[in-house]
């Protein structure tokens, strides 16, 4: 089995080709070895900002568009989710079957985080995609030890990937 990727393309305003699907797909595997996960599903849906908007305004209580969304499927409570999976040896990867969950990314927030950064939108996506998987896992980013953990993670796969700034 592998870590298994579902997307859909809820925008219209830029196109999502099904080549850089396959870098997204890399991204997964990259993302998945480096946690020792194996095996799931992860659900990827491009939006606009209004809908962002509108997911962040009901699920989240904040009334203004986002840029990523992660909705996990193996949160045990209302807290927030701890790490899942901790590797303490990457020989032995952690099984695991079924959906992880659900991350949803504005694709017009991303156009305009990747001109104001001055890289390309794919790094921004990459990026934003990689930022949601960690999320999907259990890692946040609400002090600044935990937010330099999740970016050394997130820029490891983006830089295996060759999406470099």
């Amino acid at each position: 089995m592998s870590l298994q990727l579902d997307w859909s393309n809820d925008q219209e305003k830029v196109n999502i080709s099904e080549d850089f699907i396959g870098v997204l797909e890399k991204l997964l595997q990259l993302a998945g070895e480096a946690e020792g996960l194996t095996d799931g599903d992860v659900a990827l849906s491009f939006v606009d900002d209004e809908e962002i908007h509108q997911l962040n305004k009901d699920y989240r209580g904040i009334d203004r568009p986002t840029d990523v969304l992660s909705f996990a499927m193996q949160e045990e409570t209302d807290e927030e989710l701890g790490i899942i999976y901790e590797v303490e040896d990457e020989s032995d990867p952690i099984p695991y079957e079924g959906m992880l969950g659900d991350i949803i990314i504005s694709v017009e927030r991303a156009k305009l985080q990747s001109e104001e950064y001055g890289h390309s939108l794919e790094r921004e996506l990459g990026f934003l995609f990689v930022h949601g998987f960690l999320h999907l896992i259990g890692y946040d980013h609400q002090d600044e030890e935990s937010e330099a953990v999740m970016t050394k993670k997130q820029e490891a796969v983006l830089q295996q990937a060759g999406l470099t700034r």
